[in-house]
């Protein structure tokens, strides 16, 4: 009977191992249990905000690009640099360009020029705070994203910040001259030449968008106010 009841008390502990290694392999497919999908889905609503968040650029057509917009170009431009770049992890560089605006779903965009600490610190609160909220496991990656991001000392960090500006950069180059500010001229010419400085790659790429600006100002700068403001700049 001892026998039995031994025999039967193995059969049950091996099945019940069994069972929690289904829920374990189901749990993994699944994608695991810490984000139910309404959690996912108020993640996505807080995001949308920034489809509707306009940046302080236009776009060819002169419509006022949104911040979505930007954060997807400059996550396009991080993937197809994926040869160029081998021995960067850009899978990583891609989720910082992806994440990296996530605060002005609270604040809107605020142009870097006119930009203050103290706009920065509030951004980065409210950022935080609602970060705190999400799955842990979630919320553990993304601050340690924005981490390694501020501290700027990575090359995938560096690279992330150097699309950043570049896009913008680009950005203004495609957009009609008259809808630049007088400020812009010279950021234009000068700008994230000291944050590319770390690559040549990048460097010659800044290089290159600087001879688009020349050739912007050249062909287009000549409309009233704009052409005197580029003369005495």
């Amino acid at each position: 009977m001892q026998r039995l009841l031994n025999s039967a008390l193995r059969n049950w502990k091996k099945s019940e191992r069994g069972y929690e290694q289904d829920i374990r392999e189901e749990e993994d497919l699944a994608g695991g249990v810490d984000m139910n999908p309404r959690e996912y889905l108020e993640i996505l609503h807080v995001a949308e905000r920034l489809k509707d968040t306009p940046r302080h650029c236009t776009t060819t057509k002169r419509r006022t690009e949104s911040v979505a917009e930007h954060s997807w170009r400059i996550s396009l431009m991080a993937f197809l640099l994926r040869y160029e770049f081998k021995d960067f992890d850009i899978d990583k560089v891609v989720d910082m360009c992806l994440i990296h605006d996530l605060g002005e779903c609270f604040t809107g965009d605020i142009p870097t020029f006119i930009k203050t600490d103290s706009d920065r610190e509030v951004e980065d609160s409210l950022l935080n705070q609602w970060v705190k909220t999400l799955p842990k496991e979630l919320a553990d990656d993304i601050t340690a994203l924005y981490k390694e991001m501020d501290a700027q000392e990575t090359k995938e960090a560096k690279l992330y910040k150097s699309l950043d500006k570049l896009e913008a950069l680009i950005q203004h180059n495609e957009s009609p001259i008259d809808t630049w500010s007088e400020n812009e001229y010279e950021l234009n010419k000068t700008y994230a030449f000291d944050t590319v400085a770390f690559s040549e790659w990048l460097t010659e790429l800044r290089k290159v968008v600087l001879e688009d600006t020349l050739d912007k100002i050249e062909k287009e700068g000549d409309c009233g106010e704009k052409k005197d403001e580029t003369i005495h700049s």
